[in-house]
């Protein structure tokens, strides 16, 4: 088993690349598996509650906020559990406690118990994203980790394709409750594939401090984390803009099944199908990221939100009746747009934190993430019900296609230059 150790000090391990790493590949198999059932489910719990229960937008709404309200709660402790353990085995424990609380969804009659269950599961997974990061951090060599980034974000865009089309396939001959069981079953198969990296990371054999992590208070950890994120201009910007952003698109991101009501009533597939075409377009994003050796913050959130923005406005602006390969066509173009900013998002964050600190810097990530979905959502459905789903598709994503282009206009002056030579200059002056 080769340790972080091993990928720092030995050349030919850098140079044959990323899938050369046995614990690369097993951590990517993990979350292809995971990510893959996440979207199954998530299709065929947004099938029941909109189609089945026929819940209102702002029933539909609780649901990312009662989803969110764990990583408001945990996100920081999260992310500073994250450092000083071994990362493999705290994913792993994510992914049974994900599986056992999926299988409960089956027999939950409503909505009333949906929502606390899912708090439950939101729980259980809000420690996965700060140790992921972390031991893609430790496992994975400086100069490889916009391949890693854009290689699991291309996980998440092709779980999203292959996760609704073959949910929207199988709601048409089973029931949402047999998409259920498929998820909690990858999530079985991810907690396996991280057996064999239980001995990676943590704060044991670690060269970024190694014993004095241990020594020191978790709390004082929480607070250095913050300490750093504000001192740092690059990342201090990143997550204002996401944070901006993010609001915007998370006021509608689960209304599509709504807005997909009331243009196509009682065609549940059209759901699978929009969420496939966005999933297809990050997809596509990301083959061609991947390739690149860095990409500016300015131009990655900036350009994204710009194609967010502009599909999202366009949705709005349909009408009952419309086609589908006009439907399919903004969902790829919202893809691309998602897929630029989650790379860049992620690539930001991965050069501009040292790995000692990685699991508190995506931490805190969960956090905003947090305040947003608790809000945001709320304050959607709100609107939707008062004026309109197309009114508000319309005037939320012509606020996010605003936004995009000042961040790309004001870019010099938000992140300055691309970003890396300040990265690689707070990374001295913490060591």
């Amino acid at each position: 088993m080769k340790t972080e150790e091993t990928v720092k000090q030995n050349p030919r391990i850098r140079k044959a690349g990323i899938w050369s790493s046995r614990p690369f590949r097993l951590m990517f198999a993990a979350h292809a598996a995971a990510s893959f059932g996440d979207w199954f489910d998530a299709i065929a719990i947004q099938v029941l509650v909109v189609y089945r229960w026929g819940a209102d937008p702002l029933l539909v709404a609780l649901i990312p906020v009662v989803m969110a309200l764990p990583g408001l709660v945990l996100g920081s402790f999260a992310g500073a559990l994250a450092d000083r353990v071994r990362q493999a085995r705290l994913m792993m424990v994510c992914d049974l406690a994900a599986a056992l609380l999926t299988l409960l969804i089956l027999f939950v009659p409503g909505i009333a118990w949906l929502l606390p269950l899912l708090a439950v599961r939101a729980a259980a997974g809000i420690f996965q994203l700060p140790a992921q990061q972390g031991l893609t951090r430790r496992v994975v060599a400086e100069e490889e980790l916009l391949q890693a980034s854009a290689w699991n974000g291309l996980v998440n865009q092709s779980a999203k394709v292959a996760g609704p089309l073959l949910g929207a396939a199988a709601l048409a001959l089973v029931s949402p409750q047999a998409c259920i069981v498929i998820n909690a079953l990858m999530r079985l198969s991810s907690c396996a594939l991280l057996w064999p990296l239980r001995q990676i990371g943590g704060t044991v054999g670690v060269g970024d401090g190694g014993q004095e992590a241990v020594k020191k208070h978790f709390l004082t950890e929480w607070r250095e984390g913050w300490a750093f994120l504000l001192s740092s201009r690059l990342l201090l910007a990143t997550l204002l803009f996401v944070f901006v952003g993010m609001t915007a698109i998370l006021m509608i991101d689960y209304q599509f099944s709504v807005l997909l009501r009331f243009l196509a009533p009682g065609d549940e597939s059209l759901t699978g199908w929009l969420i496939a075409a966005i999933g297809a377009g990050g997809a596509g994003c990301m083959l061609v990221m991947k390739r690149l050796a860095h990409v500016s913050p300015g131009w990655g959130l900036g350009g994204g939100a710009l194609l967010i923005g502009s599909g999202i406005a366009a949705l709005g602006l349909m009408k009952p009746g419309v086609g589908l390969p006009l439907l399919l066509s903004v969902g790829v173009m919202i893809g691309i747009g998602n897929g630029m900013s989650m790379i860049t998002q992620t690539y930001t964050l991965q050069t501009g934190t040292p790995a000692a600190m990685v699991g508190r810097v995506f931490g805190i990530q969960n956090t905003v993430m947090g305040v947003i979905m608790v809000t945001a959502p709320l304050i959607g459905g709100l609107w939707i019900r008062e004026a309109g789903v197309g009114t508000a598709f319309f005037w939320i994503g012509l606020t996010v296609t605003l936004l995009g282009l000042a961040a790309f206009l004001l870019r010099s002056r938000l992140w300055g230059r691309a970003g890396k030579v300040e990265a690689q200059r707070e990374r001295v002056s913490l060591s």
